[in-house]
């Protein structure tokens, strides 16, 4: 069982947001009430991973967190000698995911591990996903993990990446924010609590435009990238190589 998201209900001394064990026991509260479409962003990542995945190949949930995305990921998958490698930076994430894996039958292996996505080597892939993953890399470092991910994508292979944005200026960034907020405000999130969140979570969150993100991708050599999902601040997108 999981609890109800209170980590910041209470006025304190604000420190960098970490995936630590309390964030992991409130963390599918804490997510469907702050990422609008996160039900929707899962299954239909699940889906397109199994439209995508090819035969004897290897499938990555890179930032798999609980394993929401992996879940999915294998339900969906009808390919011969597939195989999922979920990789996460936490070790408390690494453990639940584990936990909650064994408590669902499928013939698709998956690999959990605990590691750097920046020193992982990402080989024979037909799909790699990365959901609200990318934007706790450091700018300076994310050509880089996503060059390496294409490298190791099979012809006809594809990223499916989701991110929190930042409008293309001021005026249509405060918009968006102001609307995410008022959907933490609906639901049942208080001032302090959103207040609190977003100080803990600018340092070591740091956005990017959906421009960045498209011209990112055409740059290292995606042959088409399209945006499927959007909500306030939120997008999804799949990169084909």
């Amino acid at each position: 069982m999981t609890g109800k998201d209170s980590i910041y209900a209470t006025e304190q001394e604000v420190r960098d947001f970490t995936f630590d064990a309390n964030v992991v026991e409130v963390f599918p509260d804490m997510i469907q009430r702050s990422v609008p479409g996160y039900a929707t962003i899962v299954s239909t990542m699940g889906k397109l991973a199994g439209q995508y995945a090819q035969s004897n190949s290897n499938l990555y949930d890179l930032g798999c967190s609980l394993g929401a995305v992996t879940l999915s990921m294998r339900r969906n998958i009808d390919k011969e000698n597939c195989r999922i490698i979920a990789v996460d930076n936490s070790q408390p994430m690494v453990e639940r995911c584990q936990m909650h894996l064994k408590g669902f039958k499928s013939d698709v292996p998956v690999d959990v591990q605990l590691g750097d996505i920046n020193e992982l080597e990402i080989s024979n892939a037909s799909v790699v996903a990365m959901n609200f993953t990318l934007q706790f890399i450091p700018q300076a470092q994310r050509d880089a993990v996503l060059e390496k991910i294409y490298q190791g994508l099979k012809p006809g292979g594809v990223l499916l990446l989701s991110e929190k944005i930042k409008g293309e200026n001021d005026i249509k960034d405060n918009l968006l924010i102001d609307l995410h907020h008022d959907f933490k405000r609906h639901n049942g999130y208080s001032e302090l609590e959103i207040s609190q969140k977003r100080t803990a979570i600018e340092n070591v969150m740091r956005t990017d435009s959906l421009s960045t993100h498209k011209n990112r991708l055409e740059q290292i050599g995606f042959a088409h990238t399209q945006v499927w999902y959007q909500c306030f601040n939120f997008c999804s997108l799949v990169a084909i190589k």
